[in-house]
Order: C-alpha cells, then structure tokens, then sequence
C-alpha cells in the first residue's frame, strides 16, 4: 500500500489550500513532509496566479511537533551533523514562509506543537478552532524553548512576559486566550475555518496584486525596523511605485464609477 503524499494541495482560483496530510501521526513532522514543504513555499515565490495560501491540517490535530522516530541517522554521519540538518531543514521553511510573497492564512484545530507551533507563528493570519491548544513545546524534550523562530516571533506577537511564561515553561496556551492577546485574529468553530479563512482571502483578493505582495513585505521588514523614520522610507518608496502601475489607475478609475476592479498585475 502506497503512504498519502504528507501534503495536499487544492488550488481555487487564486487561492491554494496546503494541507498537512499525516492525520493518522497527528501531521507531525517526518523529513519527507519537511523537505515537501521547503519545496512548496520555495516554488510559490514565483508563482503569480496564486496570491493567497490557505494553511490547515487534516485530521484531529494541526501538528504534534517532529516525528522524532521518522528522523533517524541512517549512520553516514556523526550525531551533531545529523541534528544540523535536521534543525536547519525545519528552520528553513519558517523562513521560506516568511519569504514568500503570499499572505498565508492559517486555520487550526487542536494540537499545535513544537514545529506546528511554529507554522502557525511564521503565518501572517491565524484563526483557530476552540480545541486549539499551542506551546512551545521543545524545552518539554531538554532542549531550549526558544526553537524554529518562537524567541523572534512570540514576543512580538503576545509581549515579552506571556513569551517567557510560555517559552521558559513548555505550558499550552488554548484558544480564548490566544486570542485575547492577540496570538490568533478569531476563535471559529472548527466546521467553518475554511470558510472564515477562503472569506478572508477574498478580500485580499479585492486588492491590487503587486499591492499585496509588497504589504506583505512590508509588514515582515519593518517589525524590525531601525526607527519610525525607517519605517516611513520602506512605504514611502512602496507607495510611489505602486502609484505608477496600471493597477492603481485602473483602481481610481473604479472607485470613482463605483465599480469592482479589474486588476492584472501591471
């Protein structure tokens, strides 16, 4: 019997929906989901007809974390080179995810661990089911609890205190509180969080694409911004650009006669 693909993949339109397809293992994650993911956000980057991605999990659960039993050292390497490439193969779709130009939106339900954590984090919009239950669960293993970018993005998202409580203890945070600061935009019911988030990305659809992408950019440089000022210099250069395309003149030609617009990336 042939194993399912660990990813599958539904395209609507513009929107393509990545789902984590290892439900039987909790859609933890083994090397062959891993390098499959590094090759699908690698090769959407220069993917113009998708502008939006749908992140989810089938199954009762988002991610349990690593399939530590699916990582083993076949004995070609030493140890610590072993875990290297274990280590950086993960950490690498993070930043994969980060760099592409879709706005990914993350739908969830039930456990978030480890790694699974860290998808939802390195996600631009995440609503979750009210069975969802996150943490950052590496230092629970005897390692460090600041892992595959949760000491970059925690305590941006929730503040340093919540990070720390979080990161230093390995302990769950569920949904109602997740959202209360803010960690995820919406708790839905887990039936309707297609739905919440194909709504979602239609309104991202209902902008300029360029405009889009560049947001997006946008938003990930300057959380590190130098200063105010520096901030202002990456949007005002976005802006002036954006306003030359035929996209913002179509856009203003629609506003004013008080229709929809016909956007095409120009």
């Amino acid at each position: 019997m042939v194993d399912a693909p660990p990813l599958a993949i539904e395209q609507r339109g513009a929107v393509e929906i990545l789902s984590l397809n290892r439900p039987d293992k909790l859609n933890a994650m083994n090397e062959e989901m891993i390098f499959a993911l590094q090759d699908y956000f690698r090769d959407i980057q220069q993917r113009t007809d998708i502008r939006v991605v749908l992140l989810r999990a089938e199954g009762r659960a988002f991610c349990a974390g690593l399939d530590m039993g699916s990582w083993q050292n076949d004995g070609s390497r030493g140890a610590v080179q072993h875990d290297w490439r274990t280590q950086r193969a993960i950490a690498t779709v993070m930043q994969l995810m980060r760099a592409c130009p879709q706005p990914i939106i993350a739908l969830a339900q039930g456990a978030a661990c480890g790694g699974g954590f860290s998808l939802l984090l390195a996600s631009d919009v995440r609503y979750g089911a009210p069975d969802l239950k996150m943490n950052a669960a590496y230092i629970k293993i005897g390692l460090g609890g600041c892992d595959m970018g949760s000491s970059y993005f925690l305590p941006r998202m929730v503040g340093a205190s919540i990070a720390a409580e979080l990161i230093l203890t390995g302990r769950f945070i569920h949904a109602d509180r997740a959202e209360k600061h803010g960690l995820i935009s919406e708790v839905v019911e887990e039936a309707k969080l297609l739905g919440t988030g194909l709504a979602l990305a239609d309104e991202m659809l209902d902008t300029a694409p360029m405009g889009l992408r560049l947001s997006k950019d946008a938003l990930n440089r300057n959380i590190d911004a130098q200063s105010f000022e520096a901030a202002l210099a990456i949007e005002d250069r976005q802006q002036v650009m954006l306003s030359m395309t035929d996209d913002s003149r179509e856009a203003a030609q629609a506003f004013f006669a008080k229709r929809k617009a016909d956007y095409q990336d120009r």
